[in-house]
């Protein structure tokens, strides 16, 4: 519940400030350079320590968002071979981002669909060439298995994070194939991509013998608690479930406007801000479990067990939330198409018109998120940029954003509705060096 009028805020920010250094060894061997990455933004928590308390507001602590090192070899003039090492934007979804003001979060839960992760990745680039300049570049990476559901005791979110998928005892799997091509021969316009991309993975919740003997003795009474971990799980119970995705991705510049696109469909997409960031559900009815009862695994996150139709010891097979989505985004040069001077202060005007959607299964939200679950996000923007020179550039940005619930009994300003909405406005001076 929002409150009475849908809680307006006023903020005045600073943490999105990055800072890095790019590091490169053109020269390290024959034909082999070594370039690199470190950088960083001030996005993090707010510190909670005895001279912080009161000024916690300002104070966001500094988070890594790259550190990586890649080694790439030219085998020929159309072809040369790569491989990173490090915390990168993930191959998968993360190729095409929106042009928007608003950074913290950049359309989470809105159709933008993105990750930074630990990863170690391959590819090749090769150069087709004709009057296009056509080029391939396919990549795949072996990443850090992770689901975005953080433990339920502190102590063991500070230590560790999340160990759901560590767990899993195998590496997320992605990919991406590029396609580039050079749409428009206009002097300073980028090269057109077409971007194909996907991912699969997997998480698990161990369960120990003894907190499932704990809560089974509990729910079922001492005897027929032991009897059903005897029977079923002498050893605890490992609970798993997967994670998939794909995308089509489009970025196609001109000298008068630049189109870029995503589309996505996937199941668990929490680690990539989407889904309406659910991640899995317990599916009791498939097995139809009776008499059943929660148990945490080692991290605190938990599973359900009972009684099958056959009367048999059971688990609840968890299911990931499936959902689709994406993103347009137009930008106009207004200052190329208005003939104004290169040289003259009315240089560096461009526009932005931007819409996102995320959307769950309806039938999956149910489950997971009750009769009035989170069912679909909808982000309307459009920001107007001013690049007063390579240092300064002042920026006005209006969004609408809107999510809809499956029901009517979701509370918003106090209310039982089914959507609510937040109307942004956001001014900002972004300074680059």
């Amino acid at each position: 519940d929002t409150g009475s009028s849908g809680s307006p805020q006023f903020h005045i920010k600073a943490r999105a400030a990055r800072v890095g250094v790019n590091f490169e060894w053109p020269d390290i061997a024959k034909n082999l350079a070594l370039t690199g990455k470190l950088e960083f933004d001030f996005e993090g928590n707010f510190t909670r320590t005895n001279n912080r308390n009161i000024s916690s507001i300002r104070s966001s602590t500094p988070s890594i968002r790259l550190a990586y090192m890649r080694l790439e070899h030219i085998l020929n003039s159309q072809t040369s071979v790569f491989v990173l090492f490090g915390q990168d934007w993930t191959p998968f979804a993360s190729s095409t981002l929106p042009n928007l003001v608003e950074s913290t979060g950049l359309g989470i839960g809105f159709g933008s669909l993105y990750e930074r992760d630990p990863q170690v990745r391959f590819g090749v680039h090769h150069k087709v060439g004709g009057s296009r300049h056509v080029a391939i570049q396919p990549e795949f990476a072996i990443v850090l298995p992770a689901s975005g559901i953080t433990p339920t005791d502190l102590a063991n979110q500070l230590g560790y994070g999340e160990r759901l998928g560590p767990d899993s005892a195998r590496p997320g799997i992605q990919g991406r194939l590029v396609f580039q091509f050079q749409l428009d021969k206009a002097r300073g316009v980028a090269p057109a991509q077409l971007i194909v991309s996907g991912m699969q993975g997997s998480r698990r919740i161990n369960i120990t013998r003894g907190n499932l003997l704990t809560a089974a003795q509990t729910a079922l009474g001492v005897a027929a608690g032991t009897n059903f971990v005897d029977t079923a799980f002498p050893r605890g119970a490992e609970v798993n479930s997967d994670t998939w995705g794909v995308t089509g991705e489009i970025q196609l510049p001109t000298r008068y406007v630049t189109l870029i696109g995503k589309y996505y469909s996937g199941a668990d997409l929490r680690w990539f801000f989407e889904g309406q960031l659910y991640s899995v559900f317990n599916n009791t009815a498939a097995q139809g479990l009776t008499n059943t009862f929660t148990v945490a695994g080692l991290d605190g996150n938990s599973a359900v067990f009972g009684l099958n139709a056959s009367g048999a010891p059971d688990y609840a097979r968890q299911r990931p939330v499936r959902a689709r989505g994406g993103f347009l985004n137009l930008g106009f040069p207004l200052s190329r198409i208005f003939n104004a001077n290169p040289e003259g202060r009315n240089a560096g005007w461009t526009m932005y018109l931007h819409y996102g959607i995320d959307q769950a299964v309806s039938r999956d939200i149910r489950k997971a998120g009750g009769a009035n679950g989170r069912q679909r996000g909808n982000l309307a923007a459009a920001n107007l940029q001013y690049k007063m020179n390579k240092f300064v550039t002042f920026a006005y940005e209006q969004s609408w954003y809107q999510t809809k619930a499956i029901g009517t009994g979701a509370a918003f300003e106090g209310t039982n509705q089914h959507e609510m909405h937040d109307i942004r406005s956001e001014f900002a001076t972004i300074f680059t060096f």
